[in-house]
């Protein structure tokens, strides 16, 4: 039986909304298990679901790049130790470079980009080189590359915590700009309901199903309410179908009803340091470890 300590209690209530109790018996009942606890709140009707940005974020920053006639963009998270690096003028001429050269060269992964020529060295060279200039360890985390026939529209948001890249038909920079802060702001996990991955969709409605249980609701009429109930969960996670932030709350206006005769072909959306934990420096026990005395 796992310990629950309170630091995982706060943690859970932070990413719920949750009670203390009620996250405390949450993860009692699945042995310290966060994600089975926040299913188990769900199905008891307690929470909704967390939501991704609740992870604790490593530094760095979530840069875009894209080409003058907006064909080519690259989303690319650079991560550091400290916030303090991340604003570091090296760093930042770094993240740019390595953006422009993803662009260029289109590299399939981060290993191959390593191996690529940058300013007449390697990217691995010029990354070890900045680490030891900045004095903290530098990492290239993740990279999207598009190419398009239509637009690509780009948006950093507070400095570079969340980056999106959007892939835009017929549209125009002011669309493509108001659909990259929607994806920002709402975070979707598709574009429309034929994207959403068969996982995601299947979890949802077994924790639909347990939750109508939990109400006591008849068997016979259960899988009527998952699939009603499921429109609810498609308004949430697709692009097209989520209220759109800017409308006017009478409007009642939907991304889709925003588009026009213009296509979101697809979209990325990097948040800084999402499912990274951050390293947390124990102070007491460097101390007993420099005197040579057991913590």
């Amino acid at each position: 039986m796992a310990t629950i300590t309170p630091k995982m209690v706060k943690d859970l209530r932070e990413k719920t909304g949750a009670g203390m109790m009620d996250c405390k018996k949450a993860l009692a009942a699945n042995d310290g298990d966060e994600q089975k606890a926040i299913d188990w709140l769900r199905e008891k009707g307690i929470a909704k679901a967390a939501k991704k940005s609740g992870r604790v974020a490593a530094e760095g920053a979530v840069g875009a790049y894209v080409s003058g006639d907006r064909k080519v963009g690259v989303l690319f998270e650079f991560n550091c130790e400290t916030d303090f690096a991340a604003k570091n003028d090296q760093f930042r001429s770094l993240q740019a470079k390595l953006m422009e050269l993803i662009a260029k060269k289109n590299p399939k992964d981060i290993e191959a980009l390593e191996k690529l020529t940058l300013d007449g060295k390697t990217v691995k060279e010029a990354v070890d080189e900045a680490t030891a200039t900045i004095g903290e360890k530098l990492s290239m985390r993740r990279f999207e590359r598009y190419v398009t026939d239509g637009e690509l529209t780009s948006y950093i948001h507070m400095g570079g915590k969340i980056g999106v890249l959007v892939d835009i038909i017929d549209g125009n920079d002011r669309l493509g700009k108001d659909v990259a802060m929607q994806i920002a702001a709402s975070v979707p996990l598709a574009v429309d309901r034929a994207g959403v991955k068969a996982d995601d969709l299947e979890h949802e409605k077994e924790v639909l199903r347990k939750q109508a249980l939990e109400e006591g609701k008849p068997e016979k009429i259960i899988e009527r309410m998952v699939e009603g109930r499921i429109n609810k969960f498609y308004k949430e996670v697709c692009l097209l179908e989520q209220d759109f932030v800017k409308a006017d709350p009478s409007e009642k206006k939907t991304v889709k009803d925003i588009l026009g005769k213009a296509k979101v072909v697809r979209f990325a959306r990097y948040q800084l340091g999402e499912g990274i934990e951050k390293k947390k420096d124990d102070f007491a026990a460097e101390v007993a470890a420099a005197a040579g005395v057991a913590k």
